[in-house]
């Protein structure tokens, strides 16, 4: 390295997620609310959540916002809502075939994005990050699970919640 930085963690998640999110954000622009609405349509699409409430929890997105993203996608025809059969004042969430399609083409192109930013790393390193900080977020989501990553990230960035 040409020079060297002070270790400092958040400094180091900060860039990486800087990285991250204008690397993505430039790849998404087929889904709507970029990553955001990805990882939504995401999770509907490899998650087994009984109802939109669900969906919101898992995530830690505040329902009303939950609403807003979910009709976004369902206007792009990415995903539907569909009457719970166990609950008929709940709504399932669904992703169409043009949503698993649309989703598919992303994931290979977050995927690209995010091997070129760990370039940095040998093949292995990169899993091993990657194992590593999923595992560190798991726990850190399981003792809160009420707070907004997408609103971390936004205040992180510079941008407003």
């Amino acid at each position: 390295m040409a020079q060297r930085v002070a270790r400092n963690l958040g400094w180091a998640l900060a860039v990486v997620l800087r990285r991250w999110h204008d690397g993505v954000e430039d790849v998404l622009n087929d889904i709507p609310h970029g990553s955001r609405g990805y990882h939504v349509l995401s999770t509907v699409v490899h998650e087994d959540l009984p109802t939109q409430a669900a969906l919101a929890a898992h995530l830690s997105i505040d329902r009303t916002v939950m609403t807003y993203l979910i009709d976004a996608l369902e206007a792009a025809g990415l995903v539907e809502r569909k009457p719970d059969p166990a609950d008929r004042r709940a709504r399932r969430i669904v992703a169409t075939d043009h949503g698993r399609k649309v989703l598919a083409a992303a994931e290979r192109r977050v995927g690209a994005v995010e091997q070129a930013m760990l370039a940095a790393l040998a093949p292995d390193e990169q899993a091993v990050f990657q194992e590593l900080t999923q595992r560190a977020a798991s726990r850190i989501h399981y003792e809160d699970p009420d707070a907004d990553p997408c609103t971390a990230v936004q205040e992180a960035l510079g941008e407003r919640p």
